[in-house]
């Protein structure tokens, strides 16, 4: 195969391809291939890695109601949802929900559903994907008044209120099974030029790591399995592992010495860590962790939604990548500017600061809980823009170059060297219609013509 007439490094030429690895860069015209894929001088860089999300629930989300920004914005409109779906689904089936945001209608619960849907069954995701809510049918149809799993809140008197954080495999296996179509959303990543991802959930059971890896068998995306520190070491054997993910739970953080141990657990797999840590609390905590149990090359923090900056050299110190979601900028950024605390706004979502103090980090879109097109998070992290057009962070800035390589790092190295496109190199390839400074000027998934992983061509416009 030769990618023909394509922009690398500044220079236009061939790319040749055999064996799933690029064989030559040779003068335009001279390219030899039984396929041929113009390129017309558009560049060519790496195939772009998602270093953050979450397969399964995307496609899931890709069969749910959305009932949060920017699509569901108010409470009316959130009833008129829900009923709409409730009008249109055969008696027994449920509703599964996704994108919540208390910006639409407040801390809603299990009453309130019933407000909206009495007799079926209801599921509501918040946005953040940390909690569920139930309305009365649905904590009726999985047991939630007898549930003892660790999440259920209950009221002064004891009852569930229908509201479960963080109890999603518990919830799982007490729900109807959901039909999901991994193929749809392979197919929609590389169509933004994606090769490879790590799944970052922190998949507990065999079973389920076991089902996601044979659902990407033929996959046109390269997955790493990332899993919780109970998930055995044969689940998903297909897969490659990558760091065990640990949570330090925004709504209940968990002791210094679980949290430690669950890092020395860990380093006993020979693997390292990747902790979810969103808030200036969990930050303190983890960074304490980390401080007791050791690091190891690999160490993530996951999000740092907030790093002050008395602690971002800490992080350096420590040698810790951050993977961070820039794209939550542009996607709730209008909310962050009404609900966080002043204080912690201008630490909010750190990119530009963390890379000038010397820290690692690469970039994930944490979709279905953002959007799973990386350019748009690219496009957040030069511009810093709310979807309002307000900046939040304009310190936080970083080029349109740097804002690719955020996605261009090896999956076992966010934040580390950009990988390029050079002989010897794996055929995983982003085909753009631009020239580089064209594509970087202004982010945008529309310059992606085609791509190409494991030497075929994967997604053609």
């Amino acid at each position: 195969m030769v990618v023909a007439d394509a922009e690398v490094d500044g220079r236009r030429v061939d790319i040749e391809i055999d064996d799933g690895r690029v064989a030559g860069l040779v003068a335009v015209g001279r390219g030899r291939g039984e396929a041929r894929l113009e390129a017309g001088g558009g560049a060519v860089v790496p195939g772009l890695h998602d270093h953050h999300i979450h397969l399964m629930a995307l496609a899931a989300a890709r069969s749910s109601l959305v009932v949060g920004p920017p699509t569901v914005r108010s409470a009316p409109a959130f009833l008129a949802a829900l009923r709409s779906a409730d009008a249109a689904l055969p008696p027994g089936e449920w509703i599964r929900a996704t994108g919540y945001h208390e910006s639409v209608a407040g801390e809603i619960d299990g009453r309130w559903l019933d407000g909206a849907v009495g007799r079926r069954p209801v599921r509501v995701q918040h946005r953040s994907g940390a909690a569920w809510i139930l309305n009365g049918a649905a904590a009726v149809a999985v047991g939630l008044d007898d549930a003892a799993v660790a999440g259920v809140e209950r009221d002064e008197h004891g009852r569930p209120t229908g509201r479960l954080f963080r109890a999603d495999e518990w919830l799982r296996a007490r729900v109807p099974v959901m039909a999901v179509d991994l193929g749809a959303v392979g197919a929609e990543l590389a169509s933004y030029g994606v090769t490879a991802v790590t799944d970052a959930t922190p998949i507990e059971e065999a079973a389920d790591a076991d089902l996601l890896a044979a659902a990407t068998d033929a996959f046109p995306v390269r997955v790493v399995l990332t899993g919780g520190p109970g998930l055995p070491a044969e689940a998903g054997a297909s897969r490659a592992r990558g760091p065990v993910k640990l949570v330090a739970a925004d709504h209940a953080l968990p002791a210094l010495d679980v949290l430690t141990g669950g890092i020395r657990a860990a380093r006993r797999q020979g693997r390292a860590v990747a902790i979810h840590c969103v808030t200036r609390e969990a930050l303190v905590l983890v960074l304490a962790a980390f401080e007791e149990a050791g690091t190891v090359p690999g160490d993530r923090i996951e999000h740092g939604a907030v790093v002050p900056v008395e602690l971002i050299s800490r992080v350096r110190e420590l040698g810790l990548t951050v993977v961070t979601q820039p794209g939550f900028v542009a996607e709730r950024g209008d909310e962050y500017l009404a609900d966080v605390d002043p204080a912690d706004r201008p630490d909010l979502w750190r990119c530009g600061s963390l890379i000038a103090a010397g820290v690692p980090v690469g970039a994930g879109t944490d979709a279905p809980f953002g959007a799973p097109d990386p350019w748009r998070a690219m496009a957040a992290a030069v511009e810093r823009r709310t979807g309002h057009g307000r900046v939040l962070g304009a310190g936080e800035r970083v080029d349109g170059a740097t804002a690719l390589d955020l996605f261009l790092a090896p999956l076992d190295r966010p934040g580390g060297p950009a990988r390029r496109v050079v002989v010897g190199a794996p055929a995983e390839l982003c085909v753009l219609g631009v020239p580089l400074a064209v594509a970087v000027a202004a982010p945008s998934s529309g310059d992606v013509v085609a791509t190409v992983a494991g030497g075929r061509v994967t997604f053609r416009r």
